[in-house]
């Protein structure tokens, strides 16, 4: 399902008009998004939580080459689902 198909499905279900939609869910994304920018987390209980997780700095090789190259350490966002969407899934 990609955004446009989200954003229909979302109106279908609640009625409301697809812009409608569509700016709810650019609001929530800029939000998630801006709370995972300070480090910050959203849960939302049921389904699950948006986090970001620390990456440490690693030895890598380069395919090409073989020759042995330092990837840094990176913040990286994470999403870990929550009970009952893990139950809904495994049904």
């Amino acid at each position: 399902m990609n955004k446009a198909e989200l954003v229909s499905a979302m109106a279908t279900e609640t009625g409301v008009s697809k812009k409608e939609c569509e700016a709810v869910l650019n609001s929530f994304v800029n939000t998630v998004s801006n709370e995972l920018a300070n480090k910050g987390k959203v849960q939302l209980v049921g389904f699950g939580t948006f986090e970001t997780r620390e990456r440490a700095a690693r030895t890598g090789r380069n395919p090409q080459t073989g020759e042995d190259i330092q990837i840094p350490a990176t913040t990286a966002p994470a999403f870990k689902a929550g009970k009952a969407l893990k139950d809904r899934v495994n049904k």
